[in-house]
């Protein structure tokens, strides 16, 4: 004698596998991120240079993090934006949550052990125009909130990118490439930074990943 199953334990015994089905890191992402048509199209149109005054960058040129909103800095509020079930305290610090990092795929339930990446890092940027900017241009494009430039990642894996450009240092992960590239071009793009020969290279293979 067969046995029929009700909708309801059919129900029953299908939800678990949906949800393993689905199961993946939970994580949201900076607005901006560009198609790869519109990348594609600004990085052809992004002035190559040599990179100066080096020697000249101080990161206290960059203002930051600054206020966004009540005792919310921009740290927080990215913490906030890119964490998952985040809660903050009355002075807004997160005291817990948990933060997927794109680069390397490490997820984290502490904030201690998430930095907030400047995509295209401040002395990058120094050396490609930001020197000649004001300070307060150079405050908004260090708390840029609107583009693809802050995003939450893992600690020490921010501290070994340093001020590197996409020719010297990439995320370990490939699948994440393309959306690296995008972003980088993007920031650059708006910001009407300059980039090197090899970093326009190395953004043209990363693009091919997408």
């Amino acid at each position: 004698m067969k046995r029929v199953l009700t909708a309801t334990a059919c129900a029953a015994v299908l939800a678990p596998l949906a949800l393993f089905a689905t199961a993946s890191p939970a994580t949201a992402t900076p607005p901006g991120i560009p198609s790869l048509a519109t990348a594609k199209s600004q990085l052809a149109a992004l002035t190559v240079a040599a990179e100066a005054n080096a020697g000249t960058y101080n990161r206290d040129l960059f203002p930051h993090w600054i206020t966004i909103s009540g005792a919310c800095n921009t740290r927080e509020t990215v913490l906030k934006r890119d964490g998952v079930n985040v809660v903050t305290n009355s002075s807004c610090a997160a005291t817990s949550g948990s933060w997927y990092s794109p680069f390397d795929g490490a997820t984290w339930t502490a904030a201690s052990d998430v930095d907030i990446d400047h995509l295209v890092p401040l002395a990058e940027a120094w050396r490609s125009g930001a020197s000649a900017w004001t300070t307060a241009k150079r405050q908004q494009f260090a708390n840029d909130l609107t583009r693809p430039q802050l995003w939450a990642v893992t600690d020490n894996v921010n501290q070994a990118k340093g001020d590197k450009d996409p020719a010297a240092w990439k995320p370990s992960l490939t699948g994440f490439w393309c959306t690296y590239a995008k972003s980088w071009i993007a920031t650059k793009s708006y910001w009407g930074l300059t980039l090197q020969s090899t970093e326009k290279t190395a953004l043209n293979t990363m693009l091919g990943y997408c």
